[in-house]
């Protein structure tokens, strides 16, 4: 007897066809709700705000991050030698502590001598550059006359004054916060040096599948071996930059110790991507005025820190770092501004190292990788 004589039905015959997938069935999960554009508004507006209401909370947090991933391909290589994490990170904070120390006390000399010596300077540039700017003052002063004459004003100036209120103890309530700020920073790099590993293990225990934790681990591990080797990276080559710079400035004739100050501040505005070279073009400007009297060669240190800039940015770097780490420039003018805005100069440094975390996460979050690819 086959299937068919004896009622039941064959394979392919007689079942059911599945019916169209209904939003109410049981088996098509429920549509996410999606926020409204209002909402996503305000909470970015509110994001902002409680970041730059908490910059004395925030900033030190995130620059014992930085330099803590800036140390930690260095307490890698020291851990292969067998030497325990606790003494590493201790040997690598105290050795960058001491570099910035000694480097520190070679330029306070001539940082202060260039601030004494700016004022009066400026006041010998005085004839140099109201000569140069005289077509333009005699423009602006026609266009003056011709809108007295005709508003039929006397030419009587309005007198503006100023007036400033000095507070004395401003001064001794800011030291404190400073060095507070300081201390800060260099216990929590410590900090995260020494247990950055086991706060994370920590934080993996709360996850509840063994899947997710070990998708989350290697996520973890890539992103915080990527961004300290980019970190690290970027850092030396502005250190390149400064010492180049410097020794450039040194054969035209610089002080060693003007040279070796100028270089520092190169290597530090490099950090800041087209702001900082920018302000570092109009501070070689007046270095250069100050420095020398022939026009030409004064205008020598802006030109040779444009070209040093311009064969570090376009060659060197994506040579060295390659296609992936490379970022808009648009996008990163937008995190310039909004960094900078939140929290100055401080923010203007870390702009940068915060795009390339935020690039990289995006890129290993399912779904957002088209996100990552805007920031390039």
């Amino acid at each position: 007897m086959n299937a068919s004589a004896s009622g039941e039905p064959s394979p392919g015959e007689g079942l059911p066809e599945p019916g169209p997938l209904v939003p109410g069935d049981a088996s098509v999960p429920p549509p996410r709700p999606r926020s409204s554009t209002a909402m996503v508004v305000v909470a970015t507006l509110g994001v902002c705000f409680t970041l730059w209401a908490a910059q004395g909370l925030v900033l030190p947090i995130l620059l014992a991050m930085f330099f803590a991933l800036v140390g930690n391909p260095i307490i890698r290589g020291l851990r292969r030698l067998w030497i325990p994490r606790f003494l590493a990170a201790l040997l690598v904070l105290l050795g960058g502590m001491s570099l910035a120390g000694l480097l520190a006390l070679q330029l306070a000399e001539p940082a202060s001598e260039w601030v004494r010596q700016v004022p009066r300077e400026m006041h010998e540039l005085a004839p140099k550059l109201r000569e140069l700017s005289k077509p333009m003052q005699d423009a602006n002063e026609a266009a003056v006359n011709i809108a007295r004459a005709a508003g039929g004003e006397d030419g009587k100036q309005p007198e503006v004054v100023r007036t400033e209120v000095n507070d004395p103890y401003k001064s001794l309530t800011a030291t404190p916060k400073m060095v507070a700020s300081v201390l800060a920073v260099v216990l929590l790099t410590l900090f995260f040096m020494i247990y950055g590993d086991d706060l994370v293990r920590h934080a993996l225990a709360l996850l509840p599948g063994r899947q997710q934790k070990k998708v989350t681990v290697e996520i973890l591990n890539s992103i915080e071996r990527e961004i300290s080797r980019y970190v690290l990276t970027i850092s030396v080559i502005n250190v390149v930059v400064g010492l180049v710079f410097a020794g450039v400035l040194y054969l035209l004739g610089v002080p060693l110790a003007e040279a070796l100050l100028w270089g520092t501040m190169a290597a530090i505005l490099n950090f800041a991507p087209y702001v900082g070279p920018l302000i570092g073009m109009l501070v070689m400007l007046l270095m250069g005025f100050v420095a020398f009297d022939d026009l030409w060669r004064s205008l020598l240190p802006a030109a040779i820190y444009l070209a040093i800039h311009t064969l570090e940015g376009q060659i060197i770097t994506p040579i060295v770092l390659g296609q992936r780490m490379r970022l808009s420039p648009l996008v990163l003018i937008l995190s310039l501004m909004l960094m900078g805005w939140l929290w100055g100069i401080v923010g203007l440094l870390l702009a940068v190292p915060l795009l390339v975390c935020v690039k990289l996460v995006l890129e290993r979050i399912e779904g957002m990788d088209g996100w990552a690819r805007l920031l390039e």
